[in-house]
């Protein structure tokens, strides 16, 4: 299902890749971090390509609400819990320049994306101890969080917490004018690497550096980001005629809902779940909840997006693996894309240059925090060898990545995988990884 952002820009075509070349890097992914990432690259005199399977941000980027903001739900409270104020901080701070880094960006090279400067709330309805405690965290790692009990939210609220000057944008007219400068291969799916050589159907790449910045990386070994990771999915309905909102909005209690507005339209979203676990009817969920709101809105048009999570809530960016050290990645952005990729941008591209940051030991992936992984890595590890061994048996659907027994999503009309999050059409064609081909399977079509 197309976004309102499909709808309202087109990114002109790039040729496929034909034969081999030659290049001191290669990105796999052609979505916001890997566009960023390379344009960085660029900037610094590297010479860089962009590997797309299918378009220009085809993936992700295309089903985001596009908020660009450092307030990523209760974040704060638990990043002190698992590492201490020094972590918080520097996770905050990097967060906090990254939009920063997109206003600057945006500003000099005259990018026409409907850029806004506005604030972000967090709010409840149920719970506003969580958000006392959310405040005082912020607060803590250095952001100016404010509480308060009134919103322009056309219902009442318990609090709400508010972290001033954040962003939002069209996340499509941004990469339409920052991707034009580059070289991008699209319909070019990297279907495996090895060493320094990237293979596709269409031909080699051949690179000194490589970025995995395709949402979830595809090798299983070395990295095992396989065991360190699950997808969510979650809906939007886009409504016209509906109140306008100066701000965004995140509800944090149980089906809570995303508000913000974007030109003529309000976007609500929520009705998340791990992927293969679908909830029933949410889009109905979503519309139920936009008619009691807002009564007099229509539904313009509707998709899901899908996330990769990480076990202890921090992306794993920088070094893919201690024993590849030519590969790098960017992934487990949660629900934050928007500003993690530049996030992602900035630390990776000062990694390749040579140059230090202080950021690289908050996104390492080579970190390792039982206390802040554990709770979830039980319930991760319980839930992929429950569904291997449903896998298991002749004619059962199972995913080609590692074999997981396939779930029916009648929402969105797709086969998931509930262990790493790859989705399928009705007739097994590959949506989204981390599987790299199509599932066969005469039993497909329910």
């Amino acid at each position: 299902m197309k976004s309102i952002w499909n709808q309202t820009c087109q990114i002109p075509g790039r040729n496929q890749l034909s034969g081999s070349l030659d290049t001191e890097i290669a990105v796999i992914g052609g979505g916001l971090a890997g566009i960023l990432t390379a344009f960085y690259l660029t900037m610094e005199g590297k010479s860089t390509v962009v590997l797309e399977a299918k378009t220009i941000a085809s993936g992700q980027t295309s089903k985001t609400t596009a908020k660009i903001t450092s307030q990523h739900g209760l974040i704060y409270q638990k990043l002190l819990a698992d590492y201490g104020e020094t972590i918080t901080r520097l996770y905050a701070k990097s967060n906090q320049q990254a939009i920063r880094d997109y206003e600057q960006l945006i500003i000099s090279r005259s990018i026409n994306c409907s850029f806004e400067k506005k604030s972000s709330f967090l709010y409840t309805t149920a719970q506003p101890d969580a958000i006392h405690l959310e405040t005082m965290a912020a607060r803590r790692a250095g952001i100016p969080a404010m509480e308060m009990t009134d919103t322009e939210l056309p219902f009442s609220v318990k609090r709400a917490i508010c972290f001033p000057d954040q962003a939002s944008f069209h996340p499509l007219r941004f990469l339409e004018a920052l991707s034009s400068t580059l070289t991008v291969f699209e319909h070019t799916p990297v279907i495996s690497v090895k060493g320094h050589v990237l293979f596709t159907p269409h031909g080699r790449v051949t690179a000194k550096k490589i970025i995995f910045a395709c949402h979830y990386p595809f090798p299983l070994i070395p990295g095992y980001y396989f065991l360190r990771m699950y997808q969510e999915q979650s809906y939007v309905v886009a409504l016209n005629n509906a109140s306008h909102l100066k701000n965004m909005y995140l509800g944090i209690d149980q089906d809570g809902l995303s508000l913000r507005s974007a030109d003529s339209c309000l976007l609500l979203g929520g009705q998340g779940h791990r992927v293969g676990h679908p909830k029933p009817e949410p889009y109905d969920a979503l519309v139920s909840s936009a008619r009691q709101i807002f009564p007099h809105a229509h539904i313009v048009c509707q998709w899901s997006a899908q996330d990769c999570m990480t076990l202890d809530s921090l992306p794993f960016i920088g070094l893919y693996s201690r024993r590849t050290p030519d590969w790098y990645v960017a992934t487990g952005f949660g629900k934050w894309g928007m500003t993690l990729s530049m996030v992602s941008a900035r630390l990776l591209t000062n990694l390749i240059c040579g140059h230090s940051s202080p950021y690289e030991p908050v996104y390492s992936p080579s970190r390792l925090h039982v206390r802040a992984s554990s709770p979830r890595l039980a319930t991760h590890m319980a839930v992929s060898v429950k569904t291997l061994a449903k896998g298991m048996g002749h004619g059962i659907m199972r995913c080609p990545h590692m074999g997981c027994r396939l779930t029916w999503n009648s929402a969105e009309s797709t086969w998931d995988c509930p262990c790493h999050g790859s989705r399928f059409d009705r007739l097994g064609h590959l949506i989204t990884g981390p599987a790299q081909t199509s599932c066969h399977c005469h039993k497909l079509i329910p």
